[in-house]
Formats: structure tokens, C-alpha cells, sequence
């Protein structure tokens, strides 16, 4: 099997890696941020529903096995449980898969944890389409589902560096937090780019004339592949990183968008209801009139397979972001 471009597939068609071939990874970088987090602070607990080796916190469990509690495959006792735990002054980190947080104990996290504002930080692995697995692990919804929940803040990191320098403000900032995990070797990329995660806070890291992408999550590295790319097709292209969906820093992003270039949301998510109408509202909502151009997976359930040829079917391949830009620049 193989890609428009003819390469061939190597990857896994399950477990796999969204990283491309000979790319620098960093190893389990939430685990690692997570035990580093804990050193400074013996508040923080980390839980589980039996999928500590699958969302990185089995690291965690070895350098804290007192502080690490395993719940089984129960979700929605996972997030009773941590509600609890904040009530009484910890700080959990609760881990699972991103549908079963959503789906299975959206209730649970409304109302034993939202509502109250507690400082629970739920870790969602298997965002997206970064899985094989099909529509019963593909979170393909889940920002639609928690962006309507008060108090919660949303974080879809890029890579290792995201990752690393979000954990303590996570822990460090009031209320809830879901953070989109990306797990096992992952890319880093933002640290080339004079970068810093700060929550909240949107970053511009490449300024271009022609075409603005704002990008949150894995699909900030295909918007900077697509900028490379595109030069040679002399199309300048500027990249605005958006790690904090909710809360959204509409200043930094309307900034970049308020031009007469070609704008491009780019986002490992559903079109629906996620980072391409947050940044549709905001525009509408400031009075800014501009086409929005959205990358990003289709409102419809995927199909299994290899992740490469996914991507590619989806659209969110580096070489079908860039059709994309040339279609509408055309």
C-alpha cells in the first residue's frame, strides 16, 4: 500500500507513531514532566483505568508507586475518585483514552469536577486520528463535546516541548484541565522555534505574506512542513500555534487573521466544533470579516487502517495541506 506520492507505508496499521521517519522524538514526555512535576510538589497523585503503559503514566508508578492508583476499567469511578482526591487538597492527574473520557464519564466530569471547580487534570490519549483503531478509539469529537463545559480548559499540545512545559502549569493553574496526550516517542519541534507554552497563550512562529495557518495539536507540525513546502512554490507562509483551545486567546490569533492573506485552520479534530469554528466565532464576534478555510477530519466516522494512509484520505497529510493552500490560492 502507498501514499499519493508513492512512498511506501511502514507504519503500523494500529499501534503506531504519527512521527515521520528519522524525525527527533522525545520518549514518554508526560510521564517523565509528570514525575519531574511531582518532585516539586507531593500534592500531586496520578490515577489511571488500566492504561498506565498506554497514556505514559506507568513512569509515573515506578518513581511514585505510593502516590499512583490504578482503578481499573472504570472510568467513571477513575474521575469520582479524583474529584475526591482534589477535595481534600491533592492535585490528580487522571489518565485514560480520550473517548472514554468523553463518552463514557462526560457526566461524572460535569458535575463532580467542573461545577465545582476542582483542580483535576484529565490526560486523554489517542487524540484525533493519531489511532488505527477505528471510531471506537478514534477521539475524533471529544473538543466539541468539552468546549461547551464551564470551567474547563482545553490544551491540544504540538509535541515534547508543549507536553514538557505544560504539565506544571496544569498542575499550578485552578480548576480543570484536558490535556489532548500525545504518547511514546514524540516529535519535538518547538524548540527550534524560540518557543515557550505558556496556557492560554496563542504564539506566532513563523510570520509569512502570502497565507496564515492557525494550528493547534500534531497539525502545527504539518502547518510548518506545509510553510516549508510551499516556499518552493513561492507562497509565504505564517504559522500561529494555538495550544490552549479553551481558554482562547483571540487577541493574538485575530491579530494574524485580520489581513488579506489566505487563512487556514489546521486541526487533528473534526471540523465540527472545534479549533476551526472557535476561530470562525471569534472573528464573527470582533467583526472581522474573513474567509476561514478549515483543515481538518470530516463529520463522519473513520475508517481503520494505517495511520500515513489515513492522514492522507483525511486531508491531514503534509502534501494534501498544501494542495489545500494552492486550491485556494488559485
Amino acid at each position: 500500500m502507498s501514499t499519493a506520492t508513492g512512498t511506501r507505508l511502514r507504519t503500523s496499521a494500529m499501534i503506531a507513531s504519527f512521527a515521520d521517519e528519522g524525525q527527533r522524538t522525545t520518549s514518554a514526555p508526560f510521564g517523565h514532566a509528570l514525575v519531574e512535576a511531582a518532585r516539586a510538589d507531593s500534592r500531586i497523585v496520578g490515577l489511571t483505568a488500566d492504561l498506565g503503559k498506554y497514556t505514559d503514566m506507568h513512569i509515573f508508578a515506578e518513581a511514585f508507586p505510593d502516590r499512583f492508583f490504578q482503578m481499573g476499567m472504570a472510568e467513571q469511578l477513575l474521575l469520582g475518585a479524583a474529584a475526591g482526591m482534589a477535595e481534600t487538597g491533592l492535585i490528580p492527574f487522571a489518565s485514560t483514552y480520550s473517548v472514554f473520557a468523553a463518552r463514557r464519564a462526560y457526566d461524572f466530569l460535569c458535575l463532580d469536577i467542573a461545577e465545582p471547580n476542582l483542580n483535576v487534570n484529565i490526560v486523554g490519549g489517542l487524540p484525533g486520528l493519531t489511532t488505527g483503531y477505528g471510531p471506537s478509539h478514534q477521539a475524533t469529537e471529544d473538543i466539541a463535546i468539552f468546549r461547551g463545559m464551564p470551567n474547563l480548559t482545553i490544551v491540544d499540545p504540538c509535541d515534547s516541548v508543549d507536553i514538557e512545559q505544560a504539565v506544571p502549569q496544569l498542575a499550578a493553574s485552578e480548576g480543570p484541565t484536558y490535556l489532548r496526550l500525545l504518547r511514546g516517542k514524540v516529535p519535538t519541534i518547538l524548540d527550534e522555534y524560540d518557543y515557550e507554552f505558556e496556557l492560554g497563550k496563542a504564539k506566532v512562529l513563523r510570520p509569512g505574506a502570502d497565507v496564515v495557518f492557525v494550528s493547534s495539536g500534531l497539525m502545527t507540525m504539518r502547518a510548518l512542513q506545509a510553510a516549508e513546502a510551499l516556499a518552493a512554490h513561492n507562497v509565504d507562509a505564517a504559522v500561529v500555534h494555538t495550544p490552549t483551545i479553551k481558554p482562547f486567546d483571540a487577541e493574538t490569533v485575530l491579530g494574524e487573521i485580520d489581513s488579506d492573506r489566505l487563512v487556514v485552520t489546521c486541526e487533528n479534530h473534526t471540523v465540527i466544533g472545534g479549533l476551526f469554528e472557535t476561530v470562525a466565532s471569534a472573528a464573527v464576534r470582533a467583526g472581522v470579516s474573513k474567509k476561514i478555510v478549515p483543515v481538518g477530519l470530516p463529520d463522519e466516522f473513520l475508517a481503520a487502517g494505517a495511520l500515513p494512509t489515513l492522514h492522507d484520505r483525511y486531508g491531514l497529510s503534509t502534501d494534501r495541506v498544501v494542495a489545500t493552500v494552492l486550491e485556494n490560492l488559485g
